[in-house]
Order: C-alpha cells, then sequence, then structure tokens
C-alpha cells in the first residue's frame, strides 16, 4: 500500500506551529508496512486542499488529511474534501447522535455547520473533541489537534496494511563520505535498503522485507566500520 500525508494549517507554513502530526502518522503507516510516498503541507484555502487531494487520491492508495476541521472561518478542509470528490457538505446525521449520545451536545449546543461532512461520507466520531473526522472513498480526513488526531487514527488503523519491513540501525563514528562503496557493496550483496543519517555520529539504517537479511546485512557491515561508543 503506499499513501500521502496531508497536512494543513497556515499555522504549520508560518512555522508557528511544529508538524507533529506528519511525523506521528509517517512512522505510523510505516510500522503498519504502509509505504508513505508524499508529506505536503498546505495553506487553509479550499482551492488549494482539493487540488492536492484530488492529485494523490488518484496517485496512491490512500491519502490522510489532517487539520482544518470545524465550523470556524479557517476550517475549510471537509469543505475541499467535498470539492475534490464533487460532492456537496450536508448534516451528518451520524455524527449528530454520536455528539448527542456520547458528548451530550444538542443542536442547539453546536455551532452551524459542526456536523457537516461530504455527502455519501462515512463518519469517524472525535473521542477527544466534537469535530468528527470523515472517510471519503479512499481519503481519510482527521482532525489537526493531536491528541484528537492520534484517538480517531486508532479506530481506522487496521484499514492500512502493507509488507512488513524489519529495520536495523549500526551506529558508526566514521564520516558519511567515506561509507559510499561499503554502502554500494552492501546494496549487492544483500536485497536491503539503505539510509544514512548524519550527526554527533552517523545512523546507518538497513530495512528489508526478509528479517534474516536484514541481520545478515546489518552483521556484515558492523564489521567494516568504526562502532560508534556514546
Amino acid at each position: 500500500m503506499q499513501a500521502a500525508v496531508v497536512t494543513v494549517g497556515d499555522e504549520l507554513l508560518a512555522g508557528d506551529t511544529e508538524n507533529t502530526n506528519a511525523t506521528w502518522l509517517c512512522k505510523q503507516l510505516t510500522d503498519r508496512g504502509v509505504s508513505v510516498e508524499r508529506v505536503t503541507t498546505v495553506p487553509d484555502r479550499i482551492g488549494d486542499i482539493a487540488r492536492v487531494v484530488n492529485e494523490y487520491h488518484a496517485e496512491f492508495d490512500s491519502v490522510v488529511v489532517t487539520g482544518g476541521l470545524g465550523p470556524t472561518h479557517d476550517d475549510v478542509t471537509m469543505d475541499a474534501v467535498a470539492a475534490a470528490f464533487g460532492r456537496s457538505m450536508e448534516r451528518n446525521e451520524e455524527a449528530a447522535v454520536w455528539l448527542e449520545t456520547n458528548g451530550g451536545y444538542s443542536a442547539n449546543d453546536l455551532v452551524e455547520g459542526t456536523t457537516d461532512l461530504p455527502a455519501g461520507a462515512r463518519m469517524l466520531p472525535n473521542d477527544e473533541g466534537v469535530a468528527p473526522g470523515a472517510v471519503v472513498g479512499s481519503v481519510y480526513v482527521l482532525p489537526g489537534v493531536p491528541r484528537e488526531m492520534k484517538t480517531m487514527f486508532e479506530r481506522i488503523a487496521d484499514e492500512f496494511a502493507g509488507e512488513a519491513t524489519h529495520v536495523r540501525y549500526v551506529h558508526t563514528s566514521d564520516p558519511e563520505s567515506s561509507l559510499i562503496e561499503r554502502f554500494e557493496e552492501i546494496r549487492e550483496k544483500f536485497d536491503v535498503t539503505v539510509g544514512s543519517y548524519p550527526g554527533d555520529h552517523v545512523r546507518v539504517k538497513l530495512s528489508a522485507a526478509d528479517e534474516a537479511t536484514v541481520d545478515e546485512a546489518a552483521e556484515w557491515l558492523e564489521k567494516r566500520v568504526e562502532r560508534y561508543e556514546a
């Protein structure tokens, strides 16, 4: 399964809010064997959101959108997703009943538009907040508040699956530039993906579908680098 993650919010683009949702979602999806192919942040504008959702929906198996849910002036994500699918927005009775039953909210308590979702969407209850999420086709729309987003994702986590990937890390004090030939050699010997991340030392990430293969590759590399000791 290939997926894209779309985070919505002017505050993310301005640097006012750290985009922790993208990092968390990518890890959750990757841990489930999903290949995350795109991570895109867009402003609170219907046209921009709709264009990206429409493009990614056509290209990938699933799209996870987070942020911009609710009835306030800059919460336009649901309208944008509806536009991407050519659907109208309408009151979702299931959302209204869920909020009344589980949150104690009557229609008079809610700001107008709170329970409006794209026509035909599957409603996702918000256990930690008010604004519901939705599933439209293969597009999953989640809140931007991290606690709400994480709880809602757990409701749909089983819908994301792929081939499990096994990962091993090798930590070395060798300069990254000196490892190029060894990276080429390890890829020739083993069916693994290699990534390197420099910092106070170099973390080499080895990943493969077969656990024994990645274990053998890690053992091979550890014998050919200077081990980093923290």
